[in-house]
């Protein structure tokens, strides 16, 4: 069995688990108040300021065209707040979305959607018949957001997801990962062998734990820690869990 990278710190901040996060986060919404709308929205919006300085550094002309290629999950919905913000900040974003299970999406993806189109933010439907389209689509853009995978994925990504995640590696632009590269574990850093290969790395929060990973280093790129809004006896408390 993968062993966990036992990091204690990162940043000055403390690195947690899978598992811990959720804690965190349930503590934030039970305890502290936070609404998890809230955190979504803080995650979104510092991501875009730290898309549009990345890309900044990068040379990259304004307007910036950006591709924000979004699961079907909470992952999806940051991604989809951060194109708002994006397009907000005068960025050209356009969203990829895988289509939702059987179900539909999730109550916070949908009422991020819904805000990405009210937004002006164009929108494209992901599906496993029409995912070889993006071949051609995605080096066009200067950046790329992979915003497909959370800390809640498990197994080995498959049918478009698959494709995607392929095809983003495939097109020669910088990707940003928001929370961590999809396809990693978030526990461990290990991979299932299909795994996106970011320039930087975005972590909601607090890092995760697969983060840490030596391993995973070439894989992660440049990581740094997104403020989301936690309060900060809640982060002392994490600090203080060791």
């Amino acid at each position: 069995m993968s062993k966990i990278p036992q990091v204690k710190e990162f940043q000055g901040l403390p690195v947690v688990t899978p598992e811990k996060i959720r804690v965190i986060d349930k503590k934030a919404v039970t305890e502290y108040g936070v609404a998890e709308g809230e955190l979504m929205e803080n995650a979104g919006r510092g991501a875009a300021d730290e898309i549009l300085r990345i890309a900044g550094t990068l040379g990259l002309s304004a307007p910036v065209k950006i591709a924000v290629c979004c699961g079907k999950g909470n992952n999806g919905g940051d991604g989809l707040v951060a194109a708002r913000y994006l397009k907000r900040k005068g960025a050209e974003p356009e969203i990829f979305i895988l289509e939702p299970k059987d179900t539909g999406y999730g109550e916070l993806v949908v009422k991020n959607l819904e805000a990405a189109r009210a937004a002006g933010v164009k929108i494209s439907l992901v599906k496993k018949d029409t995912v070889e389209e993006l071949a051609g689509s995605l080096p066009a853009f200067g950046l790329l957001v992979d915003a497909l995978l959370g800390i809640g994925s498990v197994g080995k990504p498959a049918g478009a997801l698959r494709r995607v995640i392929q095809l983003m590696n495939k097109s020669g632009r910088p990707i940003i990962a928001l929370d961590l590269p999809s396809g990693l574990l978030p526990d461990t850093g290990h991979h299932t062998g299909v795994y996106v290969i970011a320039a930087h790395t975005l972590t909601f929060g607090l890092a995760k734990s697969g983060l840490m990973a030596a391993h995973a280093q070439k894989n992660i790129g440049e990581l740094k820690v997104i403020d989301i809004g936690y309060p900060p006896e809640l982060v002392a408390w994490a600090l203080a869990q060791g």
